[in-house]
Order: structure tokens, then C-alpha cells, then sequence
């Protein structure tokens, strides 16, 4: 899961950002409405988390032009306003969800969860493919019953190619989807972090390669 997070107080956005990532997700983040709408015109994003009172182009023009220019990327507004009205406010703007500041983790967690299977296509809170299991919410992945100690990015990686339901997916899909924007997109990553993904998988082999274009399950 990507996401991109607009807020301009450097030590709330490090502490959120550090937070995401911990839960696997795929992080940029913006410290200005302007910036905020560079990024989502270059990276497609599951959710994009927005403080409202942003510097240089204000939230509430970001969350608007976002709204129009890409319905389908889910928003969820932050502000430190918390009546009705706020709220009813906010949603007008075309936010997909809000939350006032102070907010608990957990539940910015589970809405970002929530808006992101929203997004696109349906898909099924536990993905799963023969014996694979895993749950986004719950970070969790087993084979067979067994639990899989997987990394972030390996986590991240299974996850892509169970939501491609045998599709292949590119490794440039792959750095869109789980890597934020710092990633070297000439590196080989993409093909260490399958190649270990592989080995915690064990046998039978069920991530292939499908040569000059990807891998799938």
C-alpha cells in the first residue's frame, strides 16, 4: 500500500510516517498543499492522508483539485476542527473519511485500511492464493498454517502480487506500489526482495517469473 501524507509540522509527520511504515505501508510525504499535489500527479496512491491547514496551497484546495483530477484516490482528511460542521465541511470537499486531530494510531491505521480497500476493484480483507494467506490489517501472512516472518517490503511485495489474482506484475508496478519516492529505480531491489521472498515461502515454488515482464503467483 502507498501512501502519500501532507502535513506540515516535521515532527508529526516523521512520527506518523515512521509509524505507516512500520505497518508496511509505503510512505511520502508533502509539507505543503503544493508539493502534496506534485506528488499525486506523479505516484498513484492507495490513500492520501491530509492535514487541512496546509502552507502554500491551502488543504481544502488540495483535497478539491485531487477530488476532480483523480476520483478514484481515497482522502482522508486531518484537522484540529471537530464539530459537525466541520465534518459535513470536509466531506463536501470530497474527503473520503475524517479524523480530528488528536487521533489515536490504531484508528488512523484502520481507517487508511478501510479507505484503501474501497479503492478500485473490490478486493477481500484476507487475500489468498493455494495455501497463502494474508491479512492486511492484521500484518500477518501464513503458508499452510505456518506463520511467515516476513519484512515490510516482503510483506509488501506478497501482498501486490495476491491482489493481482495471477496477473503479472512489473517490478516498476512493484517500486510504485511498495517503495516511497527515495527508492533508486535502477537498483535491483525488486529482484533481492523476490529472490528472499522465495526462500520464506518454501517449496513448492509459487512466485514465477515471467521474463521482460514481471513475476506473478
Amino acid at each position: 500500500m502507498r501512501l502519500l501524507l501532507a502535513e506540515d509540522e516535521p515532527k508529526v509527520a516523521a512520527a506518523v510516517a515512521k509509524g505507516l511504515r512500520r505497518h508496511g505501508a509505503a510512505v511520502d510525504v508533502a509539507p505543503d498543499g503544493a508539493v502534496a499535489l506534485q506528488h499525486a500527479r506523479v505516484h498513484p496512491y492507495d490513500v492520501v492522508i491530509l492535514d487541512r491547514d496546509l502552507p502554500e496551497v491551502h488543504g481544502d484546495q488540495v483535497c478539491r483539485t485531487l477530488s476532480a483530477e483523480q476520483p478514484e484516490t481515497k482522502i482522508l482528511m486531518l484537522t484540529a476542527a471537530r464539530t459537525t460542521d466541520d465534518l459535513v465541511q470536509g466531506l463536501a470537499m470530497g474527503a473520503d473519511d475524517y479524523l480530528a486531530k488528536p487521533f489515536r494510531f490504531a484508528e488512523l491505521v484502520a481507517r487508511v485500511h478501510a479507505l484503501a480497500r474501497r479503492g478500485g476493484v473490490a478486493r477481500p480483507t484476507v487475500l489468498a492464493h493455494g495455501d497463502i494467506e494474508l491479512d492486511p490489517a492484521r500484518r500477518t501472512a501464513t503458508r499452510a498454517g505456518r506463520d511467515l516472518e516476513l519484512s515490510a517490503k516482503e510483506f509488501g511485495v506478497l501482498q501486490a502480487l495476491l491482489a493481482a489474482d495471477g496477473a503479472v506484475v512489473s517490478p516498476e508496478e512493484l517500486l510504485e506500489r511498495v517503495w516511497d519516492a527515495n527508492v533508486d529505480p535502477f537498483t535491483n531491489t525488486v529482484r533481492m526482495i523476490v529472490m528472499k521472498l522465495r526462500r520464506k515461502l518454501g517449496e513448492p515454488a509459487v512466485i514465477h517469473t515471467v521474463p521482460g515482464a514481471g513475476y506473478r503467483l
